[in-house]
């Protein structure tokens, strides 16, 4: 069975895409989820066995809104290590230098 842990949409220093923060905020903010999934990429590697990055849709009173998370098979090492890299230390800045 898959966990998954959120990571976010956007480094933790910079400002996002709000929900229903104008009529075209879904496209955006897919948009600035992909790019902070490609960062995370660059920062941690490729995703290994067992864990994947992707976009999760949850829902929200004032409509869905878009977080990247971490899938990992919970009974594969290397993929849970991935995951709580990806969750305990994600990129600050969309400058962020690789650790790979």
């Amino acid at each position: 069975m898959k966990e998954y842990l959120v990571i976010g949409t956007t480094p933790t220093e910079e400002d996002c895409i709000q929900v229903r923060s104008g009529q075209n905020y879904l496209p955006l903010m897919r948009k600035e989820c992909k790019r902070f999934l490609d960062l995370l990429r660059s920062k941690f590697g490729d995703e290994p066995d067992g864990a994947k990055l992707c976009i999760k849709d949850f829902p929200h009173d004032f409509g869905t809104y878009l977080e990247v998370v971490c899938e990992y098979d919970p009974d594969k090492e290397e993929a849970v290590e991935y995951a709580f890299r990806c969750e305990n230390d994600p990129p600050r800045t969309w400058n962020e230098t690789s650790d790979v």
